[in-house]
Order: C-alpha cells, then sequence, then structure tokens
C-alpha cells in the first residue's frame, strides 16, 4: 500500500519547481495564464504557490464564466 501512495506523489511541472503537487489543472488554461511549463500533455500538476498564482491570474476569467458572459 505504502508503494502505491508514493507513486501517486508527484511534483510541480513548472519548469524550475520541485514542491509537491497538490492540484492539476488542464494544459490549456495553465499555459493561458502565463505559467511556463516542462510538460505538453493533458494535464499539469501545481504547488500551491504556483496554483495561486494561476488562480490570480484567471480571477477575472473565472468571474465573466460565473456570471454568464
Amino acid at each position: 500500500m505504502v508503494q502505491r501512495k508514493e507513486a501517486l506523489e508527484k511534483t510541480c511541472e513548472v519548469s524550475g519547481c520541485r514542491e509537491p503537487a497538490v492540484r492539476s489543472i488542464s494544459i490549456k488554461k495553465a499555459k493561458a495564464s502565463g505559467l511556463s511549463l516542462e510538460g505538453d500533455r493533458g494535464n499539469v500538476h501545481l504547488c500551491k504557490e504556483h496554483y495561486k498564482e494561476f488562480k490570480r491570474s484567471t480571477r477575472e476569467d473565472r468571474k465573466l464564466q460565473r456570471l454568464g458572459w
């Protein structure tokens, strides 16, 4: 069981960051927010700090999407 948990632990995929990942988002959304990413798969894993940065940069877009524009 311990091996499975270790296999699931991911690191942040932003260039130069090796913090443990806490969230994953689609690569299209991450690149649109301006993060410099190492991969080009369907989803990328982000650490706590880079996820905060992603949320700050997409705040206005998410607000408009909720309003139905």
